[in-house]
């Protein structure tokens, strides 16, 4: 009777040993699940890799203005401006209190106002740190249970971004690819990254700068909607990883998911988003207008940007200046 009561008791010992095991690597497995990377800057953190946007960034990149020539780089953003479905994009004009002839005052003040009914992410765009994430998880460890509300983003919003004015860099990968309009499926990684700057005669990509890509994807907006918006060409996951490494604060292209489409082969679904976004803090820039840039060989240039700042927006629409 005594044998078969320290044997069931090792039983049990071994039994809860298991459980408790099983316990722990539960535990463990939802303590790394709980965050997908921490900020270098700090638990409360909502901006990213635009912290190395400094008084001294932006004052070391004021002297690339050279010629003191101004660049729009939003492409213009109206109903048929081709979107990620299901994105939509509408404006109504109306005349308040006017209808029939109706006016302000004596002197018949008449005026025009504006309704904008759809998507933010649609045309020249910033996709903010709250856009994209890992299975609900999103940057420096937040959840979006927590701050994704229906009436916006209790943290990481649009309205976070503060005034931008640092060194832009562009890479022009059509004329490194030696084409007018660079072929979907092209992944630009770091090989492909560092022989355009070789090309280009551009020594270094700094910490804090921005990066755009040009690919002569917009020439297709009108002519060919469907294929610029379904595929393209565009960063690839190890170029990903290499600006991440280098600390840059935003990567964009002139394409409308910056990414290249179709995936690389065993990548997951926008894994470059993934990349930049949750996992390094680095924002997005998509739809961004360089053509005449590349015309000039503006390579390095001030690029500036304020964003309008919308309380809890996930997306902006932008139109950003480079200066050169």
């Amino acid at each position: 009777a005594c044998t078969r009561t320290i044997l069931a008791m090792i039983r049990e010992g071994a039994a809860a040993c298991a459980v408790a095991a099983v316990l722990a690597a539960g535990a463990a497995h939802a303590q790394q699940q709980a965050c997908l990377t921490t900020s270098k800057f700090g638990p409360n953190d909502e901006i990213g890799n635009l912290n190395h946007v400094t008084p001294a960034k932006t004052l070391a990149a004021s002297k690339l203005v050279t010629r003191g020539k101004a660049y729009r780089l939003g492409i213009e953003t109206n109903k048929d401006t081709p979107a990620f479905p299901p994105r939509t994009f509408s404006i109504t004009i109306v005349q308040p209190n006017q209808v029939a002839g109706g006016s302000l005052g004596p002197t018949k003040t008449t005026y025009n106002d504006d309704i904008i009914a759809g998507w933010v992410g649609i045309g020249s765009q910033l996709d903010g740190l709250g856009h994209i994430g890992i299975d609900g998880l999103y940057y420096n460890c937040n959840k979006a249970a927590d701050f994704a509300k229906t009436d916006g983003l209790t943290k990481l919003g649009i309205e976070k971004v503060p005034a931008i004015a640092t060194r832009g860099v562009l890479l022009d990968m059509a004329g490194y690819f030696k084409t007018d309009i660079v072929k979907e499926g092209t992944a630009f990684n770091r090989a492909e990254i560092e022989g355009a700057m070789k090309r280009q005669g551009i020594k270094s990509i700094e910490k804090g700068d921005v990066v755009l890509f040009y690919t002569g994807w917009t020439k297709l907006i009108g002519k060919d909607n469907k294929r610029y918006g379904s595929v393209e060409p565009g960063l690839g996951m190890e170029g990903a990883k290499y600006l991440a490494s280098l600390e840059v604060a935003m990567i964009g292209a002139d394409t409308w998911g910056l990414e290249v489409i179709p995936f690389e082969k065993d990548a997951g679904i926008f894994e470059v988003h993934q990349i930049l976004l949750p996992l390094n803090g680095i924002y997005i820039l998509e739809n961004m207008n360089t053509e005449e840039m590349v015309k000039d060989q503006a390579w390095e240039f001030l690029f500036t940007l304020g964003p309008s700042r919308i309380t809890g927006a996930v997306q902006a629409i932008i139109n950003p200046i480079a200066i050169k």
